[in-house]
């Protein structure tokens, strides 16, 4: 992963399992807002399992993917000083 994330150092390890195999990097915030994402940091690593297989991976799985948007509106509030309305106007929606 070459993006530098504002939710941990570590990008050598899936953020949620630990794994250092088969890791891509997740972007918080897709579709649309992916450069966004990126170019804030609000990216982790991820291992493929984690990230894009059911039922568990971030794509797959509505409940982890709100929680990981919930930890990155947290993180870029704090990082960027900004209000819960910033991060709308940046990102589209509030998750906390």
């Amino acid at each position: 992963m070459k993006n530098k994330s504002i939710i941990t150092d570590d990008n050598k390890h899936c953020y949620l399992c630990g794994s250092t195999r088969h890791l891509e990097c997740h972007h918080i915030f897709g579709g649309a807002y992916r450069t966004k994402a990126e170019h804030y940091g609000l990216t982790i690593a991820l291992c493929h399992s984690c990230h894009n297989e059911p039922p568990f991976g971030a794509h797959h799985n509505a409940e982890v993917m709100y929680r990981l948007k919930q930890l990155g509106q947290e993180k870029a509030m704090k990082k960027y000083g900004w209000t819960t309305d910033d991060f709308r106007a940046t990102f589209g929606k509030s998750y906390i």
